[in-house]
């Protein structure tokens, strides 16, 4: 069986963190199988559309690395350019009686649905246009009169349960759906429903992963596939992601947007990973909301392991070829997850100092922050792509952005700030003349060593010779240094940051020290 799954996105604004998700977990199922996955613009309603956002789209997997599979016998991948499609499978069902035109103007519709509900029914339409006899049906098309074709849920064949690949077996949900629901409109444009079918049947799609949204029309999804005799695809839906308050997450509220994590300098894997662990957990059984029509789901491909793999750690920090090969769908939960921002700067650290590992890695780190440091210290003649690479080796498991790092290494861009809050407490707890004893002592040494073995090793030893030289403790020793290289309380050790700043700027440092 050749895997093959889509992601859909509609082109109505920005990707945002739900469909990156989505987009993430179809990579992942795909890859996991040997399959493949595209990805297709579900265009059909342009009154919501918004220019621009297909590029958006592309862009932003793109940024996180997910590699959609081009090409192939499944074009065009816009269901705008597919409509011929859809009007063939429109006919098919009304040519089975599976689905009727209906000319009810829009004043009628809610006029019926008010009357209806007046009434205490639950239905939206009364089927008006299905006693039309075929006569009439056939002059008003040749008229001219505008309609739709509805599905005509009165006379639907049977067909076999199908368990939802996370949710399992659930609750019928046709009373909850509209009365012989539209699938082509007037303007001969279909709607989700019947565009989603006719395109999962014609390019072949094997699974189905998509947003918990689309668990209630897995009923009338599956009812248009037994009306088309066509064989459904597995379905798995994804629970929704909540933000920290409990709400659901949107467009419209909170940071949501892709391009928002991208510009804030988060790395696309921190941001995979931390969705991928959003609900990805041990699951509990399947919620069985009602009673199943059927006790023998159909046989759904797994991988080649047969164990059920064991879930991943909450905080687990993976690569996506990691994620590829722990991927497991029967470990996602059917709950509905948090999204925690707490967690992301968890991973986006850990990532930080995994990329860092190679010189490759450090050196695209170093170019990603290069203008950010650039911008931030304008009159420095230390910001070359080099030297930001010693930096941030000298910061490794300080900085949770690698847009932080002008804040963190402020200090090695520019002299110190003696001036600040955090100087002004260090220096006062510092004995006078214990202070300059270890500044003048330093640059006198400093004016004999070698600068061509400077290193962190003969840097160590320096030091160690003068805090006995000059007899004190190393905790005072230490800090007086640290304050006179940095006027911060933090950092990275000592010799590390003498070996960055190198000797000439050492000493005049120290000099400007002793002169506050």
């Amino acid at each position: 069986m050749v895997v093959l799954l889509r992601f859909a996105p509609s082109p109505t604004g920005a990707l945002h963190l739900g469909g990156l998700r989505t987009a993430l977990y179809n990579h992942l199922y795909a890859r996991r199988l040997g399959g493949k996955w595209i990805l297709r613009i579900e265009d059909t309603d342009a009154t919501r559309a918004v220019p621009g956002a297909v590029d958006g789209i592309r862009s932003a997997l793109e940024w996180a690395g997910l590699e959609y599979d081009y090409g192939g016998p499944h074009a065009p991948y816009y269901q705008s350019e597919r409509l011929d499609l859809y009007h063939t499978y429109a006919h098919k069902l009304l040519d089975s009686g599976h689905a009727y035109r209906c000319f009810c103007s829009a004043d009628t519709l809610a006029a019926t649905r008010e009357r209806l509900a007046r009434t205490g029914s639950n239905a939206t339409y009364d089927k008006a246009c299905l006693n039309l006899t075929e006569e009439e049906v056939m002059r008003r098309v040749r008229a001219g009169h505008k309609h739709v074709v509805r599905l005509n849920d009165s006379n639907l064949p049977n067909r076999p349960a199908q368990a939802d690949l996370i949710f399992g077996h659930v609750k019928d949900a046709h009373a909850s759906l509209p009365t012989d629901p539209v699938l082509l409109k007037s303007d001969l444009f279909p709607t989700y429903h019947l565009a989603s079918v006719s395109d999962d049947h014609e390019m072949g799609i094997t699974h189905v992963l998509r947003g918990e949204e689309w668990l209630p029309s897995l009923p009338l999804h599956l009812d248009l596939y037994a009306a088309l005799n066509l064989k459904p695809p597995h379905f798995a839906h994804l629970p929704l992601m909540l933000n920290r308050d409990g709400s659901k997450m949107s467009k419209r509220k909170g940071d949501v947007q892709v391009l928002d994590y991208q510009r804030r300098g988060w790395e696309p894997i921190a941001v995979l990973n931390w969705l991928a662990l959003a609900g990805w957990g041990t699951a509990a059984s399947p919620s069985h909301t009602g009673a199943a029509e059927s006790d023998t789901p159909p046989p759904i491909p797994v991988p080649s392991k047969k164990a059920k793999k064991a879930a991943p750690d909450s905080t687990a920090v993976m690569t996506l070829n990691e994620l590829i090969h722990n991927f497991d769908l029967s470990s996602l939960t059917h709950r509905r997850t948090v999204l925690d921002p707490n967690k992301l700067e968890y991973l986006n650290k850990h990532h930080l100092m995994r990329i860092a590992e190679t010189d490759e890695g450090l050196t695209a780190l170093a170019e990603k922050v290069h203008d950010v440091v650039k911008a931030a210290f304008p009159t420095s003649p230390y910001t070359n792509v080099a030297y930001i690479k010693d930096v941030i080796s000298a910061l490794e498991g300080r900085i949770v952005n690698i847009r932080d790092l002008p804040i963190y290494g402020a200090y090695f861009f520019l002299e110190p700030y003696f001036q600040g809050d955090e100087a002004i407490k260090m220096r006062k707890r510092l004995d006078d003349v214990e202070y300059r004893t270890v500044l003048e002592s330093l640059i006198q040494r400093l004016s004999l060593e070698d600068s061509t073995k400077w290193s962190e090793d003969t840097i160590r030893q320096l030091l160690q010779d003068e805090e006995s030289k000059v007899g004190l403790k190393q905790k005072t020793f230490m800090s007086v240094l640290r304050h006179a290289l940095t006027g911060s309380s933090a950092g990275p050790s000592v010799a590390t940051i003498m070996k960055i700043l190198g000797q000439d700027r050492i000493k005049e440092r120290l000099k400007t020290a002793l002169a506050h």
